[in-house]
């Protein structure tokens, strides 16, 4: 199939908010999605802005420092909605023609972000100006056959957004039970009933000024928890010795372990640094600092990298409580608050486990992680059926070239 030049099917949109009737204002990611702007607008002349209708697409011409991606995305979730002036709006002319959605997913394929990079230009940053866009070449097949391979890559889409959301109730899920237990003292008693609303006894803790379950101790994080920094190496995407998990891997909602680059790491020292099952490894810097993820059952030979500290538990008993825990907003502020430096937050291995916490007894935890371990295997599951699926849009997209 012959290739042709996209500026034959795009046009730009230049259409602003001079009636200011429009408030909702988006910006477009380098993981082409369009998001909502966390941009400070408080003063802002908002009849500048303009205006994206949904199926028209935005996109960023700077590509430096910006993950070798072009920031790329077309509008799907507004009818109307506001970008900033440094964006590029643009449509198809004609959908009959080319539909919009086989554009996208053209725009989604790793081979066009690298021809972007390498047709920007420009000294202190470089760009892929709307002339750029015009020059670039993609199969077009018929409108019949467009409408097939975007009907098969977005039942792909749909079903990793619907895993997506299967595995947001499961954490909201254990993170409600984590609350009911070990915040509420709602967690059963012997005869399994709430332990506080059925009379259980209550003590007064004089470090926490609050009432607290007969038996219970109150600790620090470190009480429970040994910790370690992470090795030093430069990422490969391609190849190595292990898998080299960053900052950038731990603060999404999972792991996507095919995204996770490779370190060089010798045998010496890969015994140090190997994750193991139930490791929590947090972000000690930047603006994710606090976050991080508990390894699971399912991952290969993985090291982790000097940005993120290893919390490993002292007890297997304390695995789940630990992961509720660190994920919960109480943990993330409080390490945001006890961080050192404004602009560039950072906290030391002392910062992230000085938390106080509670203590239970032995048995509640044994009790916690038999509810709340199948919920986290069903949540690593539907993940790992993510990353197949994802290989499998990666396939589809690299189809296009052939245009099939």
């Amino acid at each position: 199939m012959s290739y042709r030049k996209l500026g034959e099917f795009i046009r730009q949109v230049n259409v602003r908010n001079k009636d200011l009737d429009i408030q909702t204002l988006l910006g477009v990611s380098n993981t082409k999605k369009m998001i909502p702007s966390i941009a400070n607008i408080v003063g802002t002349d908002m009849s500048t802005y303009k205006i994206i209708e949904k199926r028209q697409f935005a996109y960023g011409t700077v590509t430096s420092r910006n993950g070798d991606r072009l920031s790329v995305a077309i509008s799907e979730e507004y009818d109307k909605a506001l970008v900033s002036q440094i964006y590029i709006v643009f449509e198809v002319i004609d959908e009959k023609t080319l539909l919009p959605e086989y554009l996208m997913m053209w725009f989604s394929r790793p081979e066009f972000d690298r021809y972007a990079r390498f047709h920007s230009h420009g000294s202190t940053r470089e760009s892929f100006d709307w002339e750029e866009m015009c020059e670039v070449e993609l199969p077009v097949p018929s409108i019949e056959e467009q409408h097939k391979i975007v009907d098969q890559y977005q039942s792909v889409a749909n079903k990793i957004k619907v895993n997506e959301q299967i595995c947001e109730k499961l954490e909201a899920t254990a993170q409600a039970l984590y609350n009911h237990w070990f915040v509420d003292f709602e967690f059963p008693n012997e005869e399994g009933k709430p332990y506080k609303s059925s009379g259980g006894k209550m003590v007064f803790n004089e470090e926490l000024q609050k009432e607290i379950p007969e038996g219970w101790e109150v600790g620090r994080v470190s009480d429970l928890v040994s910790t370690q920094y992470g090795f030093t190496d430069i990422a490969n995407p391609n190849n190595g010795s292990a898998k080299f998990l960053r900052i950038t891997d731990v603060v999404n909602s999972n792991i996507d372990w095919e995204s996770v680059p490779f370190c060089n790491i010798n045998d010496k020292e890969i015994s140090k640094y190997l994750v193991e099952f139930g490791d929590i490894l947090i972000s000690r810097t930047g603006a994710n600092v606090g976050y991080g993820k508990m390894i699971w059952r399912s991952f290969p030979k993985s090291v982790f990298a000097s940005f993120l500290v290893r919390l490993k538990p002292n007890n297997e008993k304390f695995i789940s409580y630990l992961n509720c825990l660190i994920i919960s907003d109480n943990y993330k502020y409080f390490v945001l608050n006890n961080a050192e430096g404004s602009a560039q937050p950072q906290a030391n291995a002392n910062i992230l486990t000085k938390m106080e916490c509670l203590v239970p007894n032995k048995e509640i935890h044994k009790e916690f992680n038999s509810v709340i371990f199948p919920d986290f295997d069903l949540k690593e599951n539907y993940e790992t059926q993510n990353q197949k699926l994802t290989q499998l849009q990666s396939l589809l997209l690299s189809r296009l070239a052939r245009g099939n």
